[in-house]
């Protein structure tokens, strides 16, 4: 009875899967070759008559607990973050993580959460300690032992043989090793380490442009955290979204706008927002956080500079950056706004704290509404549609009240949203895509008859727990214009009318910024800049364009 219950105590911390979408894991009829291999040689001891000492199996039952641990992260993360865990840069963010806990949680929420995880280690050790004293007091048995032998030698050589053989199908019958996982850590940790070079940042520079096709008009580009292939492609998703697309294309039609749309693969999935953008400004696929490390050690013509060079203010607005960050130096923006510049008096939606709406109005009051000013270009990357989802802030159509000392006085200053009551994450998540489709449909009305070309793009897909099963890696792309040549264009170049884009991407998302700077080319297609909102010819628009260039000489770059 003490073999049986130390061999399937050991195998199941090894071989258990996860219960999808949840945190909580279940089991599986599977075999850890590991723990077989790890028995043989234990058995195999006895027969020599050597013994494991008690400091031994203390260390042994430290291993098992690190690669229970291990197993856990490898089947979980997948399945509520839709990718692997790479420990390397992933513990990096930790401190963070911790930091955002004890901003947002009652302290003894805190306590609480601490001493559960101590406990659970220690639970774990004590009971990986006693079944392996169980192990070594069945093997005393020498009927039990070579029994042992017999057994775990023939997984092994199963095993074995599955690897060599793959049509013995044998493979089946085990559940990944661990080790495996850690193999691959420990290859993550080197190449960090020893500075990967294989990241060719000077290749496929994205090309120059221009802009005259712009005609000088504003470019924002705006990140929607979040905004996944999901809001398209799940049934429950897309319905619930249906009345904020309705609200956000009246505004875009009612204002002289028109909107094609798009999908591409975003390199990244349910988190690390950053590679998506820096793969987006960059023109290079940034799939992980090395080569995002890598890449801002090098000099290389960004998006940011490309409209930089043709006279554009460049300008970043970060509600969500909390830090200083020199790396921020890479893109070239003239001015970035950041959490503290942005200096909102309002309560914490969370422990990101500024509502997008409100950070769009100050860089609205502060940048557009300068007198004589060059064109700008924005990049804007939004947070309040950032996982949990929630506390939400109110859209609120008065965009000027915003500015005030209150803008939200419905809203307890002193307490906060605490997001009311108990809600799922599909439903909360469908509120913040909402919201973030709401105000940017009351941007276009508070910026009016403008010249603006706004393009949405969603950096990643939410968590696998929203996402479902096998979702893939597509993000929305939205561009919002009146020019009619820039729009047309766009469609020559497989973007399509309105805000449903086709099922397939038009290709990974570091391709984009290369598709829109040859779009905005004046000469890569047809002359003249019709707008229609504008019946000028051609060159009174170029003039145009050249009278708010001239402006951006008295702009003092950083």
């Amino acid at each position: 009875l003490g073999l049986a219950v130390a061999l399937f105590g050991l195998n199941l911390a090894l071989s258990f899967h996860n219960l999808w979408p949840t945190p909580w894991v279940t089991t599986r009829h599977e075999l850890s070759v590991e723990v077989a291999g790890l028995v043989l040689l234990l058995a195999s001891a006895g027969e020599l008559g050597r013994w494991p000492s008690r400091a031994m199996l203390r260390w042994l039952a430290v291993l098992a607990v690190l690669f229970t641990i291990a197993r856990y992260m490898e089947v979980t993360a997948p399945a509520l973050y839709g990718r692997r865990i790479n420990l390397f840069w992933d513990a990096r963010h930790l401190p963070h993580v911790f930091a955002m806990l004890i901003d947002v949680m009652p302290g003894w929420q805190v306590w609480m959460i601490a001493a559960g995880l101590v406990a659970l280690l220690a639970g774990l050790y004590l009971a990986a300690r006693r079944l392996f004293g169980l192990l070594v007091g069945s093997l005393a048995d020498a009927r039990l032992r070579r029994f042992t032998l017999v057994l775990t030698g023939s997984l092994v050589v199963a095993y074995m043989a599955g690897l060599l053989h793959p049509q013995l199908r044998t493979l089946h019958w085990f559940s990944l090793p661990v080790t495996v996982t850690y193999a691959q850590q420990a290859g993550f940790v080197y190449r960090a380490v020893t500075g990967d070079t294989t990241l060719d940042t000077e290749s496929n520079p994205l090309p120059p442009s221009d802009l005259m096709r712009l005609g000088g008009a504003d470019v924002l580009v705006l990140f929607l955290e979040s905004y996944g292939a999901t809001t398209l492609d799940s049934e429950a998703h897309a319905h619930a979204l249906a009345d904020a697309r309705k609200t956000l294309n009246r505004a875009i039609v009612q204002n002289g706008y028109r909107v094609v749309s798009a999908r591409v693969r975003s390199p990244t999935f349910g988190g690390g927002s950053w590679l998506a953008h820096s793969s987006f400004l960059s023109g290079i696929e940034i799939a992980d956080n090395q080569q995002y490390q890598l890449l801002l050690t090098r000099q290389r013509r960004t998006l940011v500079q490309r409209f930089a060079t043709r006279g554009y203010r460049t300008v970043g607005l970060m509600p969500g950056l909390k830090r200083a960050w020199p790396e921020g130096a890479f893109y070239g923006y003239d001015k970035i706004y950041d959490a503290e510049t942005l200096d909102y008096p309002g309560p914490a939606f969370g422990w990101w704290r500024i509502p997008d709406q409100f950070a769009l109005a100050r860089f609205d009051a502060l940048e557009v509404r300068a007198p004589r000013r060059a064109p700008l270009m924005t990049v804007m990357t939004t947070i309040s549609s950032h996982a949990p989802f929630r506390p939400m802030p109110p859209y609120l159509a008065d965009w000027q009240a915003l500015l005030g000392a209150q803008p939200y006085p419905a809203v307890d200053a002193a307490e906060g949203p605490q997001g009311g009551e108990e809600s799922s994450m599909d439903a909360d998540y469908v509120a913040a895509i909402g919201y973030g489709l709401t105000y940017v449909a009351g941007y276009l009305k508070h910026r009016g008859d403008d010249e603006l070309v706004l393009v949405v793009i969603g950096d990643h897909q939410p968590p696998a727990r929203v996402s479902g099963p096998d979702a893939s890696w597509d993000v929305p792309v939205h561009v919002v214009a009146g020019n009619v040549e820039l729009i047309d264009a766009l469609k020559a170049g497989g973007f399509s009318e309105g805000l449903i884009p086709p099922p397939t991407a038009l290709g990974p998302m570091h391709q984009l910024a290369a598709r829109f700077l040859r779009v905005f080319d004046g000469s890569s297609g047809t002359a003249g800049l019709a707008n229609s909102r504008d019946t000028e010819s051609a060159a009174p628009s170029a003039t145009r364009l050249q009278s708010r260039v001239d402006v951006a000489g008295a702009v003092t770059r950083r």
